[in-house]
């Protein structure tokens, strides 16, 4: 979580990706509204985290609503100056023999060139997902664990130094020795691109908030070194010289960069392969940096981060809107403003049902987590902030649909209509190659479909004149058609929709279908009575009815 740095560079358009630089068209009172809303949520996330050791959401997505209060704060300057301090409850009683410096971070492949342009002796390590800290040795022997606090003042977390096993305790030297690192959950084989970061930096605060901790609990948690403040001048020598005390993850996770594309090779490397520990991104940093005595608690020019892509993005919800399925299900879906996830732009994104989006109440506006759904399928993960201003929505109602709802494209019914006649011509269906829901607007909007079955009347000559369909396309139409004709009764129930698992004997006819009461479907395998009903109702429907007597009248297998 970007708890442990100020981020005024953030404030840099080069540092925002570019679907980010617009602003929103609100008025001065939504946009006051707004931006005191997302600072009470980050205050509200800042104070639980520092104070309690408890993350209310995951880091990625709060470095991102930080970095869209910057944004919104840069569209509606306001004329007192923004408080922004992510540490303002962080700071603790004990001042840090070096100040910790925070860290930049950078936004995209554009952002990390131009850092890197004109810099030499460069280091690329993993970014590790923990808490930072200060370790002070006195003759050899860990003395004093400090948070990092706000980077000049942390809390003294020294009581829980003879649980934390797994920390080097004593030099292998009697050395007077002040280091600055990450405390981690130890995972072992932890790939960060399958699994993400599990809540590791939330498990280790939350630990390490307790008054007491035992042993057992202690011996998860170890230690990554990322820096010695008055070490050594050159990178390799702090690196082996942490090594010769004890401290081998600094030199074995670091390596010299020549290029951009090492360091693109050493994060995708990291992201993808079995590590001990979390982490979300890499650190590039200059090997000669100033002398400790001069640092200060700010993100310094010499080191920075470029972070993973992100698991979860935070996602803007432009429009819901509700598809009616050939059953009459409602799915909303919702209309996001573009976000890249992995390598894939997002768009939109299903809720699945139209009770879930009734308990979540998503309007445009509202700020949601989005993710990738065994890396692929994008998700709502969670609405993260609600909008001040709570649109109206033009929603249908569930009492309106059913499965045998919409036979005829009416404006409520479209939706519904076009699902019907998709599915009849899929696979499931008559198997129409190349008919999909754009080629059935176009007959709709032609006014060549009304019905179910007005295609089977449809001739070239009808064809010329929809719009949008050249010769090639009308043969192929007019081919499917025929196809579709000659395909068997069977067939022909699925296409109309018949309910799901009904097996129908061979040589049935529709008439024999319809002539059938509940108790003589009971006896057909499979069928109880709920599906007994869904057959009565099917078949008795007037307008299923309707569409049998124009296959009737087209001959068609079985009508």
């Amino acid at each position: 979580m970007l708890h442990t740095s100020l981020l005024p560079l953030l404030l840099l358009p080069w540092l925002l990706p570019t679907q980010a630089q617009t602003c929103p068209d609100w008025s001065p009172i939504q946009a006051r509204a707004e931006i005191h809303q997302l600072q009470q949520t980050l205050a509200r996330w800042d104070d639980h985290y520092h104070r309690q050791g408890v993350s209310l959401i995951a880091d990625e997505l709060y470095d991102q609503s930080r970095t869209r209060l910057s944004r919104l704060q840069t569209c509606f300057p306001s004329p007192t100056k923004p408080q922004n301090n992510p540490l303002k409850t962080a700071a603790g009683p004990l001042r840090h023999p070096i100040p910790h410096t925070g860290l930049g971070k950078l936004a995209d492949e554009a952002a990390v060139k131009a850092w890197l342009h004109g810099k030499h002796d460069l280091w690329v390590q993993p970014k590790i997902d923990g808490v930072a800290a200060t370790l002070v040795y006195r003759g050899g022997k860990l003395v004093q664990l400090i948070s990092r606090g706000d980077g000049v003042h942390g809390h003294d977390w020294s009581r829980h130094i003879p649980s934390l096993g797994t920390l080097n305790q004593q030099l292998p030297e009697p050395l007077d020795l002040v280091l600055q690192g990450e405390l981690f959950w130890r995972l072992e084989g932890h790939v960060q691109a399958n699994a993400g970061s599990l809540n590791a930096r939330g498990n280790v605060a939350g630990l390490l908030a307790r008054k007491n901790i035992s042993a057992e609990q202690g011996a998860v948690v170890d230690l990554f070194v990322w820096a010695w403040p008055l070490g050594p001048a050159d990178q390799r020598e702090r690196l082996k010289g942490l090594s010769a005390l004890g401290f081998a993850y600094s030199e074995h996770y670091s390596e010299p960069l020549a290029s951009f594309a090492d360091a693109a090779k050493w994060r995708e490397h990291w992201y993808r392969s079995p590590l001990p520990f979390a982490s979300d991104g890499v650190v590039i940093r200059q090997g000669k940096r100033p002398d400790g005595t001069r640092w200060q608690a700010r993100a310094p020019y010499w080191i920075t981060a470029w972070k993973y892509p992100f698991a979860q993005a935070l996602a803007e919800v432009r429009d819901v809107r509700f598809t009616i399925g050939r059953t009459g299900r409602i799915t909303p879906v919702l209309q996001i403003k573009p976000v890249q996830l992995d390598d894939r732009q997002v768009r939109q994104v299903s809720l699945g049902s139209f009770q879930r989006w009734q308990q979540l109440d998503i309007r445009p506006g509202d700020q949601v987590a989005i993710s990738l759904a065994g890396l692929t399928i994008p998700r709502l993960d969670k609405v993260v902030h609600r909008s001040v201003q709570r649109r109206d929505l033009l929603v249908p109602d569930p009492a309106q649909y059913h499965p045998l709802s919409c036979w005829q494209p009416e404006p409520d019914c479209r939706n519904q209509f076009i699902a019907r006649l998709n599915w009849l011509s899929s696979r499931q269906g008559l198997d129409m190659a190349r008919l999909g829901p754009g080629t059935w607007e176009k007959l709709i909007d032609s006014g060549h479909v009304r019905r179910l079955g007005d295609w089977l009347d449809l001739q070239d000559e009808d064809l010329q004149t929809v719009p949008g369909l050249g010769e090639r396309s009308r043969q192929q139409l007019l081919h499917a058609f025929d196809q579709a004709r000659r395909q068997p009764f069977e067939r022909w129930l699925s296409a109309l929709g018949i309910p799901a698992s009904t097996a129908i004997a061979p040589s049935t006819t529709w008439a024999d279908l319809l002539q059938r009461d509940a108790e003589q479907w009971l006896t057909e395998p499979g069928i109880g009575r709920g599906r007994s009903a869904q057959l009565l109702a099917f078949f008795h429907s007037p307008e299923v009815q309707k569409v049998a007597e124009q296959l009737r009248r087209h001959t068609i297998e079985g009508f």
